[in-house]
């Protein structure tokens, strides 16, 4: 028997310069915390446009999207969605290296975010962050060549 269940493909960037790492602040529904910048695709739309674009949105800046470091599976029990959905959710986070090509940081104007930031490497540890972030640090670092994550932390 198969579960039924919603999906969302989404495309996120780890941006380093000089020692920090470009992050967004995501607000919806009551929860927020850091997160890379990225999001949902649109339907038919492929990940690296998508993320670009989004990228664009939530920051001012043009990106360069590079290699995919990995994939990241959330779930949600419908008890618990933010957005009021009924079944169960799953995300399939697409997680790719980028760098800034131009364009100037500004925030984000009626979006899920409020603003972005250049937050250096040595003070992620102690924000307010989604998990994503943590992941995508990880990745970035270990570059597992099949885009998984062992399950033990370092």
């Amino acid at each position: 028997m198969s579960l039924n269940f919603d999906t969302r493909p989404a495309a996120y960037a780890v941006i380093i310069r000089d020692g920090a790492i470009l992050l967004a602040y995501w607000k919806q529904s009551g929860k927020e915390g850091w997160t890379l910048p990225g999001g949902g695709l649109d339907l038919g739309e492929h990940p690296v446009d998508g993320c670009r674009r989004e990228v664009y949105e939530e920051t001012g800046y043009s990106a360069r999207v590079g290699a995919m470091l990995g994939i990241d599976v959330g779930h949600w029990p419908a008890e618990i969605r933010i957005d009021g959905g009924e079944r169960d959710f799953q995300s399939l986070r697409l997680i790719y290296e980028a760098e800034v090509t131009g364009g100037e940081l500004r925030h984000e104007v009626n979006g899920s975010t409020t603003h972005a930031a250049w937050i250096p490497l040595g003070d992620v540890e102690g924000l307010n962050k989604v998990s994503l972030v943590d992941v995508a640090l990880r990745l970035y670092r270990e570059r597992p060549l099949d885009g998984k994550l062992s399950a033990e932390t370092p």
